[in-house]
Parts: C-alpha cells; structure tokens; sequence
C-alpha cells in the first residue's frame, strides 16, 4: 500500500503542475497533445457498474484517437470518488475490431515505474509514457484491473460504443472470453500521443449535441469523430487532436447532468496538454429548463440571457490567460421539441444569446450551427432532414452538416496570427455578422449534359437532383445550355432540359458545341452561338435567356478576336455572364462515374473530401483577390456544371457556403454590382472581369489523380 501511495503522489504531482510542466516530457522534452478524452462526472444509478461488478474487475474500454504519434502516455481519473482508487494493473493495445474484446499486441503501463498505483479522492495521475505507435484515427484498447470498487464511481455515460468487463486480472489476455458489455467509460480521462508531427489539440465542449446523442452504437458518428475525420483529412491538420468534452444535458450555469460548464472548464480544457482551441457549444439547456415545468417571467428570461452571455465572456477569458483561443458556436433551433416546449420568450432567449455569440467580439471566431441547420422555412426549428425527431438533437445526416461546417482554415497552424488577427480572418471565413454577408449567384454550365454518369444515371436524374437540392437551399440558379450537347440520347436530354426550367430555373447561351474562341475564330464562334439561340428560345420560352457564358475557354489570343466576339454579343442583345469563382468541379466528374462503377465507397469518400476543401480554399481565395484588388467583397458567381458529382455533392457545397457565411443571390442581382459593368454592357471596352491577379489563386489540389481508373 506504501508503494501505491507513493506513486499515486508522484502521479498527482505530475498533473497538479500546471499544463506546461505536462505538455514536455520528463526526459526527451517532447510535446504532448490529447488526442482522446472525455469529460469526467458521476457514475450512479444506470450508469454506474453493478456492485457485483466493481470491484476484482478488468475493465476494457475502446476509444478512437484522433491525431497520432510514435508514443502515448494514459491520464486516470477518480476525480469525484472520496476513497481512493486502487490500479492494480494497466494495459493498452491496438483494438483491430471496434465492439470486440480482442487485441493486438500493446504493452503493460507503469506508474512512475511500478505496475500499480493509487488515484487519491478527487485527483488524477498519468501513467508512465509507452512507446507504442498509433496512426491518426487509431483504435485503442484501455484495459485495467480494479481490485477495489470505486466510492463513487468517475466517468462518462456516452461512450457509444462497446466495452468489457470481466471478473479477475486479465488485462493483458488477448481476448475477454465470457466478459459481459458496458456501454460507459470508466476511470480513463485522457490518451496522450507525443511525435514529431503533432500540432496542438481542439477541445470541443458542449452538451449531448456534441456528446453525440442518438449516433449508432460504435458508429464513431458524432460531429466531433466527423470533424476529426476531415482534420485528418488534411495535411495542414493532420497533427491535430480533437477532444469530445460534451455532456448530455448539460448547462452553463448550474449542474445537472454533470457539473456544470463554469465548473468544468478548466479541468475539461484548460488543464488538458496542448490545447490550443476550444469551440463551445452550450446554452440550449439553460434556454430550455428555465421554462420546463412553468412559465418564467419577463425578468427571469433577462436574467437568464444575462448570465449565459456573462459565462461566455469568462470562459473566454480564463482560456486567454492560457494562451487557448475560444470559437463560440451558436445554439441551434429547437422548436417544437416535447420536452422543452419551447415557446415565443424561449426563442427571444435563444436569438439574443445567439446575437452576443456572433456579434460581441468575445470569440476569436463564430461557427455559425444554427445559421447551417435551421429550417429556411420556420427558423425556430431543425431542418427536417437534419432532425432526429424529437426536434432538438441532430438527425446522423445533422451531425454530418455540424462537422462540415467547421472550416479547417480555423486551425492551420501555418497560419496562426495574434488574436485580433485571427478574429477576423475567422469571422470573414465563417462569415460573422460583423461582416455584410458576401453573395454568391450559382450558374450551371453544359446544360443538359456534362461528363460521364453513374451506372443507371439519366441527364434527367442529374437535373433532377439539383433543382432539388437548389429548392431546399432556397438558392436561385442559371443554367447555360449547350443545345448540341446529349444527342446520343435526345430524348434523355430533352427531358432534362425540361426538368430544369420546370423548376422555375432560367436558360442562357453556351454557344451550340462549345468551341474555343482561341481555336476557331471569332466568325466560327458567333456562329455557334447563333445555331444555339433557336432550341434555346424555344426551351427558355417566357424568360429573358439573352445572357450569354463569357468569357468562355478564352477571349481570345488577340484584343482584335475578343472584341470582334464582344461586338457579335451585343448586337445580338446578350449580356455576359462573367465567372469569379470556379474551382474546377468538372474534374471531379469522371472519376467518381468510375468509382460508382466499381463501388468503390471509399475512393468516393475521397472525392467527396477533395471536393468540399478545394470549394472552400478557391471560396475564401477569391474573397482575398477581391478585397485585395477594390477593398470589398463583389457578389461573386460560381462556375458550376450538371455532372453526375456536381449533383451528388450539391447539398453539402450549399451547405458549406453557408457555413462560410455566403448568401445566395441571382446573376442578375450579383452582376448588377458596378464591378461587372464590362459584362453587362458588351460595348465596353474589354476584357471581362474575373477577379483573376493578384493575390495569386488558392493551391486546388483537385480529385485524387488516377482514382479508380
């Protein structure tokens, strides 16, 4: 019992030092980060053990890790027992299937060398480092050995996955043969991972929005493991680690489920190795117990208001003070939901709080969550196709759109600034409110036929989509059509056509071959726009289609070609549709007619990745060339095409737009902007304007090369 002691203080000492004593190692001075945790509270009623199961009892419990290393040391809580907690042996290994007892190789932990240690009532202790790389996403098999049942139990009921639980010593055994399942997490706190490629760690704190209320079993389909999925997903974010730090039910002000967010903060961030950002997402639970069981009044719903927004203004300040940077996420809609039943002062409540969070400049940046998963429609409520159900918790298509909503620009650590400088290039990136909202007016090339399709994909089917997708967003389109486009099936594509302006959509010229002004001359080029106006008028019947796609592949080598083609437009009555954004979606195309050929999900899944980062870096490129060139945003327009992709991926790029603070505007409405006048009025002198120079564009990596070919 001595030796337990000793250690357990050796251990309480290591982590009562402060975060920067914890975040070098003892001997190779080599940065820590968490790459793994979880808030720690209570264990009782359901969530504790059983008696009979407490105490002589090998636990193993599996986590996902985010960021990787070459070693990983364990952080251990008893952090709300009033005993001390004996370990009587540790272990950890690589867990090759989640939901299953089974190991592969790992290595037995020490304390301050020795195979056993006591956690004092109240305290946590590390274990010794251990050299056992683990990759990004890796998989982790925690297993101890408890002698004795803890008083109470310390740990987190949201697990969401398997673990297991057998009678004796058996941390090290390969599998639990006859171990019954647990579905908490007990005594474990925090994996840490030290190498040279790590950068820091995210902790995201919040309440069973963020604890993942709902996601399947094993699953890993929270917001969080989706955001950590995509960090990974990047080189420039690869090395970070991403902290879940939720708890259902929990609020700012006072406890409940688990103590409350004032409380909490600095054990839950603060004090973890490495942090560097915190994203906070709290506040619906405030909202919605203070009228639960009865109306409050005017004065009380004030108050309320008051002292959430106070909260939000010390977290912030006592994270400053440690060198953390805090991203404020406004609450999401919640009307209609049982439990709550939210009404008109509720949703005050929520608006003025969601008000502070985007507009008072205590946050270094804004996630704008309820801006991404209201409801055009009824903004007091979720989306329908984002809603679970019960009209507060995010459906798994719902966490989806919170993950893809983070910008990864927040946390590039090649770019870090100082703090005033980091707030607004973060609010210009999720578009704050202190920003005027940039435009974006979408338009859609090669109507009705762009690239290869899927296997058992029409032209129909691809439009289709699109208006559908375009109608939910509430986002205004223009088509170009390209009328010799899809006669190797006329029919398919007449049908399509159709299919768009049955939306309400309009049409506009893109020339009948789609020939290259550079190539074929100017008399060549006027006579392909003519050829396309007669199925054009026809198929636009009733909308003013005089709009015209230029420039196009070129304007020409010479000013002589480019004018002659400028003058052609005008006297034809057309207006251009000038383009100053693209990132080259067409190109995605392709490959993903292939990979949906050979089902292969997961080359898909790296398309749909590759996609969504390159939109995002050419989205805030061009803001950068616009403010740098006239000192403002312009409404830009979005080059797009009707691919087979483009249609797969349009309602997650809305969405990302969204996220990244755009609104969605007509051509007519973004080119009225006196920086189009070139375009609009074809008798200027040219060329069209593209916001092409400097600053020099974003670096699009474009579809992984040779995917699926």
């Amino acid at each position: 019992m001595m030796r337990w002691w000793t250690t357990a203080l050796i251990g309480f000492a290591l982590l009562t030092g402060g975060a920067q004593a914890r975040d070098a190692d003892a001997a190779g001075k080599r940065g820590w980060i968490a790459s793994w945790g979880s808030a720690q509270m209570i264990a009782e009623g359901d969530n504790a053990l059983p008696a009979d199961r407490a105490g002589n009892i090998t636990l193993r419990q599996i986590v996902r890790l985010s960021a990787g290393g070459d070693r990983i040391r364990l952080r251990l809580s008893n952090a709300f027992g009033t005993r001390p907690l004996a370990i009587g042996a540790a272990h950890v290994a690589y867990a090759p299937t989640v939901g299953s007892p089974q190991i592969r190789g790992g290595v037995r932990l020490t304390f301050a060398g020795q195979p056993t240690a006591v956690i004092p009532a109240g305290a946590e202790i590390y274990a010794d480092a251990a050299a056992l790389p683990v990759t990004p996403g890796a998989d982790l098999a925690i297993s101890l050995y408890l002698p004795e049942p803890a008083t109470p139990q310390t740990g987190h009921p949201g697990a969401r996955g398997t673990g297991f639980a057998l009678a004796g010593n058996h941390v090290g055994d390969a599998t639990l043969a006859g171990a019954a399942p647990i579905t908490r997490w007990y005594a474990i706190a925090d994996v840490e991972v030290s190498g040279p490629a790590t950068r820091g760690t995210i902790v995201a704190i919040g309440d069973s929005i963020t604890d993942g209320y709902g996601v399947a079993p094993n699953s890993n389909t929270r917001w969080t493991d989706i955001f950590a999925a995509r960090l990974r997903g990047s080189p420039a974010t690869r090395g970070i680690g991403l902290i879940n730090a939720g708890i259902g039910g929990n609020r700012v002000l006072l406890d409940g489920l688990g103590p409350n967010l004032l409380a909490r903060f600095d054990r839950d961030v603060i004090a973890r190795s490495g942090v560097r950002w915190a994203i906070v997402l709290e506040g619906i639970n405030d909202i919605g117990v203070l009228t639960r069981e009865a109306p409050a009044t005017p004065a009380q719903h004030a108050a309320l208001v008051a002292e959430v927004t106070a909260g939000f203004t010390q977290l912030v300040a006592r994270a400053h003070a440690h060198g953390i940077k805090v991203i404020g996420g406004t609450i999401m809609p919640f009307g209609g939901n049982d439990y709550y039943h939210p009404a008109a002062a509720s949703e005050a409540d929520r608006q003025a709080i969601n008000a502070f969070i985007r507009n008072s400049g205590t946050f270094d940046a804004v996630i704008d969550f309820d801006r991404v998963m209201r409801d055009p429609a009824h903004p007091e409520r979720l989306a329908p196709a984002l809603d679970s159900g019960d009209h507060l918790h995010p459906s798994a298509a719902g966490y989806r759109v919170m993950a893809e909503a983070v910008p990864l620009s927040l946390f590039d650590t090649a770019a870090i600034v100082t703090k005033p400088a980091l707030g607004d290039a973060a609010r210009a990136d999720v578009g704050s409110a202190r920003d005027d909202c940039p435009a974006i007016a979408l338009t859609f090339d090669d109507i009705p036929a762009h690239g290869p399709l899927a296997p058992g994909e029409t032209r129909r089917d691809v439009i289709g989509k699109i208006t559908a997708a375009l109608a939910k967003a509430k986002a205004p389109a223009f088509g170009f059509l390209n009328a010799g486009f899809g006669l190797d099936d006329p029919a398919d594509a007449a049908q399509a056509i159709a299919a768009w302006r049955a939306a309400g959509l309009p049409l506009g010229n893109h020339t009948f071959s789609h020939g290259n002004l550079d190539q074929v001359g100017a008399a060549a080029f006027a006579a392909d726009v003519a050829r396309n106006e007669a199925p054009l008028a026809a198929a636009a019947k009733g909308s003013d289609w005089h709009w015209f796609r230029y420039p196009f592949l070129s304007e020409g080598s010479t000013p002589a070609v480019r004018d002659a083609a400028r003058a052609d437009l005008k006297a034809r009555g057309y207006r251009a549709a000038a383009v100053t954004m693209s990132f080259g979606d067409y190109a995605w195309n392709p490959p993903y007619a292939a990979c949906a050929a050979k089902r292969d999900m997961a080359g898909i899944a790296r398309l749909e990745t590759s996609f969504l980062a390159d939109a995002r870096a050419d989205a805030l490129a061009a803001r950068a060339r616009a403010k740098a060139q006239l000192g403002r945003d312009v409404p830009y327009v979005l080059l797009m095409h009707v691919g087979s992709f483009d249609a797969h991926m349009l309602p997650r790029l809305l969405t990302l737009y969204s996220a990244l603070g755009f609104r969605f505007t007509t051509l007519a409405e973004a080119e009225a902007d006196p920086y189009y006048a070139a375009a609009v009025d074809l008798a200027l002198p040219g060329p069209t304007p593209s916001l092409s120079g400097p600053p020099g564009g974003a670096t699009l990596a474009g579809p992984p090369a040779g995917l699926c070919s």
